[in-house]
């Protein structure tokens, strides 16, 4: 056993630099250990923190293929106990009992089982996912698609001529709700963001965003759509009889050991109702260490929102991270000083200490609505998800005149477009150059999986105007596909971003009117990094590829 810190143990042998410890100290989420924020940020490969875990811990690691055919022979052991410890047996000999255990394993699992088998019990540390996979392939613990289908026969089989009532009982037995539940457990555990379920002449097709790309999933029988459209309805209190317009809802679910909230969207098609959930983690605010800006870049928003009063805008198209930026942002305000008061649509994470508040469109409860509330209510930061209109956009940029830090959102390519989209809305020159702050444009890129990452070179990309992201053969480091990152080659996602304060020279551009383009080229000549050029920063550092940041800043 080898004494100090898991990350004094990576420094001292070699495994990680001093640089990346401090990134992920500082990009480390509330309640995560050290080791599971190295390899979420692609800091250090899985096996480099077992091996460290074993090191630190005094305890033998066990590998992938080091797992036995078949468990020692003891009848009776609790599959879901197992499962929720992520403790597996894997060997028994004399009156010793040894455990494959993800560490640090908890001390009331190994006093449990050498209470229930009377055996003394010596652990090895072994990554969850492998103890996991022992149990499902010796107790036959998983539960599959395909087995939960096979079960149900005609039970779940039905389209849009049943009556509610058949509908209701098919949601409500249990193999809908078990593949259901699996569905979601599956995607949880996969890391996606999104469930696509889409009805088509052949069945339901389900598909998984992970890391911000589709990848199918599971292809089920036609006849289970309307069963399980209607089961999700029921979860997110819709109505079930209606399928002919949109519905939204949510609902709560725990699935994986985390507690979720999901958001439901259902759109009537051709052959059924389209469904996508969003999954979330209402605890899941996360650092703007963590969400991969540059130091200087992470200073630079700092300094903005320590402003008394202002706009400072997040720009890049849908599920570029622009809310969770403002989110982590306002995680380093003092909501115990000032009052903080969002305006979402709808709300995405729970914040202790802030008020947060959701739009209501079907009642005549808006952006704009709520916002004129909201500056009654004596605030001092104000966060509105999204600049939709001229009416939010003019009432929000007379809140930041009259002593108010607005934070917001608005659908544009880049930093410079975001002024001019005001402009298009009929808001005057003068009144955005005099409250507006900076603008942060951003898109997320894929991460390189840090546990199949090979060094290599990447050449010059000729596709389209992608070509400007490389003039040269750079060093880099790209994933060769494993388990661990589900033969994609990447695990996580990091941003890359250009942010644009504005500054004096630029207030002059923007009271004249003048376009995107020279407001860009001004910004540049000021020292603004865009888009491309930190993605090809983080290209060059191994973090990401070229391919990566072409396909997301082919737009630019």
């Amino acid at each position: 056993m080898r004494k100090g810190l898991l990350g004094e143990i990576l420094v001292e042998t070699g495994a990680l630099g001093h640089e990346g410890l401090a990134s992920a100290l500082a990009g480390k989420n509330e309640g995560e250990r050290i080791g599971e924020a190295l390899v979420r940020l692609g800091l250090l490969s899985e096996g480099a923190l077992l091996e460290a875990l074993s090191a630190q811990y005094g305890v033998p690691r066990i590998k992938d293929d080091e797992f036995p055919e078949t468990p020692p022979g003891i009848d009776g052991l609790p599959i879901k106990f197992l499962k929720h410890y992520r403790v597996a047996p894997i060997r028994l000999d004399h009156n010793v009992l040894t455990i494959a255990a993800e560490f640090p394993v908890e001390p009331y699992a190994l006093e449990a089982l050498k209470v229930f088998t009377g055996f003394e019990v010596d652990p090895v540390i072994a990554s969850g996912r492998s103890v996991l996979s022992a149990i499902d392939a010796w107790y036959g613990g998983a539960e599959t698609v395909e087995k939960i289908i096979e079960g149900m026969g005609e039970h779940g089989e039905g389209g849009a001529e049943e009556e509610v009532q058949h509908l209701k009982a098919a949601a409500s037995g249990a193999p809908v709700i078990n593949l259901v539940n699996l569905l979601i457990e599956k995607a949880v555990e996969r890391r996606a963001s999104d469930i696509h379920m889409e009805p088509f002449e052949g069945g339901l097709q389900v598909r998984y965003r992970i890391d911000g790309v589709l990848y199918p999933a599971e292809s089920l029988p036609s006849g289970l759509k309307a069963a399980i459209t209607s089961r999700i309805k029921i979860m997110a209190r819709l109505n079930i009889a209606e399928r002919r317009l949109p519905q939204d809802g949510r609902f709560k679910v725990k699935a994986s050991g985390r507690e979720m909230d999901v958001r439901v969207s259902t759109v009537p098609t051709l052959h059924g109702e389209s469904v996508v959930l969003r999954l979330l983690d209402p605890t899941g605010i996360i650092s703007l260490e963590a969400i991969g800006f540059s130091p200087g870049t992470r200073r630079s928003i700092e300094n903005l929102i320590r402003q008394p009063h202002g706009m400072i805008l997040a720009t890049g198209p849908t599920g570029s991270g622009k809310t969770t930026t403002l989110y982590a942002a306002l995680s380093r305000i003092d909501s115990s000083e000032k009052k903080v008061i969002t305006i979402e649509d709808p709300v995405e994470y729970n914040m202790t200490g802030i008020n947060q508040i959701q739009v209501k469109p079907k009642i005549g409860f808006t952006f704009a609505n709520g916002l004129r509330s909201i500056v009654r209510q004596d605030p001092d930061v104000i966060m509105v998800g999204e600049i939709r209109d001229a009416e939010t956009a003019e009432i929000a940029i007379h809140s930041a005149l009259t002593g108010h830090l607005i934070l917001s959102t608005m659908h544009t390519n880049d930093a410079a477009g975001a002024i001019t989209r005001l402009l298009d809305m009929g808001v005057e020159g003068y009144l955005i150059s005099s409250c507006l702050l900076g603008v942060l444009a951003q898109r997320l890129v894929r991460v390189v999986c840090g546990g199949c990452s090979v060094s290599g070179t990447a050449n010059m990309i000729h596709a389209g105007n992608a070509s400007a992201l490389a003039v040269e053969r750079l060093p880099a480091q790209r994933g060769a596909g494993c388990e661990l990152c589900g033969q994609t080659g990447y695990r996580g996602r990091t941003v890359i971003s250009e942010l644009m304060p504005v500054s004096d020279g630029i207030r002059s551009l923007i009271s004249g009117k003048h376009g995107a383009g020279e407001i860009a080229r001004k910004a540049r000549e000021e020292g603004m990094t865009t888009l491309k050029e930190d993605g090809l920063r983080k290209a060059s550092e191994g973090i990401t590829t070229l391919e990566e940041v072409a396909r997301v800043t082919l737009d630019q």
